[in-house]
């Protein structure tokens, strides 16, 4: 891979990994454009892997409370005396809303890889989900905390994650989208989105980490290195102002840009 490969691709993946306009529809327009080969699963790891460490570094207090909350519900460490607190509550919802993603990763894979990743699909989406994104910043009530989501508002916005296993949806997309439908205020909803991208990440991350040390394939670390790097620099950045942007001006500027990246698929398959 070129040194602009590595950049672009790079820059694509940590900023599309948590703006809500869909990551696999970007990564398709270097190579389809651009005629760029596949970057292949060690360098899909090592972009993960900085995404990973973005958002974790990021909401650090927050993931530690959770962290020792969610110890402490069992009975471990410094948080076992205090087992009502909304921390815990909020690491099992989390983990709870990540099983339908695990389960349709598991079962489904296949048939997506094989049937949901051609432009058209991507293109569909795209709008689709766009539109959608858009009806839900327009009826936000924002009259719902994270508080009062509850385990079963956490699990519907985990199932909405799992839909986003079809390429164009936009993993952050649909999950604010559902956030905002139940109360949660914008800038809460992308809140709750980042804190479940955590295993969203991770699970598929590992999933491309046993493949690749499985096939005992050489690699090139610098390339890795470089590729986690730009990853980690820019989904950290993304998120920062993605947070400013949505408390200032909503999801609008994302809709509207998500209806012209469809626009150029669709112009893109017409010709």
């Amino acid at each position: 891979m070129s040194f602009m490969e590595i950049f672009l691709l790079a820059l694509i993946q940590g900023l599309t990994e948590f703006l809500p306009i869909s990551s696999s529809a970007h990564l398709i327009l270097p190579s389809a454009l651009l005629g760029w080969a596949d970057q292949g699963q060690d360098f899909d790891v090592a972009v993960h892997v900085g995404t990973l460490l973005a958002v974790v570094l990021y909401f650090r207090k927050e993931v530690g409370a959770m962290a020792v909350a969610w110890f402490g519900t069992l009975g471990v460490g410094p948080g076992k005396h205090d087992k009502s607190s909304f921390d815990g509550k909020l690491a099992w919802w989390i983990l709870f809303a990540s099983i339908p993603l695990g389960l349709v990763g598991f079962l489904g894979a296949d048939f997506i890889e094989s049937h949901l990743r051609s432009v058209a699909v991507i293109a569909a989406t795209t709008i689709v989900f766009g539109l959608l994104l858009g009806f839900a910043d327009i009826i936000a009530k924002e009259n719902v905390t994270v508080e009062q989501l509850g385990l079963k508002g956490a699990l519907l916005i985990g199932v909405s994650q799992a839909i986003a296993l079809i390429p164009g949806t936009s993993r952050s997309g649909i999950t604010m989208t559902t956030g905002m439908m139940l109360g949660l205020s914008k800038e809460n909803a992308a809140r709750f989105s980042f804190l479940l991208s955590i295993p969203g990440i991770m699970m598929p991350g590992g999933y491309l980490t046993y493949k690749l040390v499985s096939t005992a394939e050489s690699v090139d670390w610098q390339v890795l290195g470089l590729g986690s790097v730009l990853a980690f620099i820019s989904a950290y950045a993304c998120i920062h102002y993605f947070l400013i942007i949505v408390s200032r001006l909503g999801m609008m500027p994302f809709v509207i840009y998500r209806l012209i990246l469809g626009a150029i698929l669709v112009w893109f398959i017409m010709n």
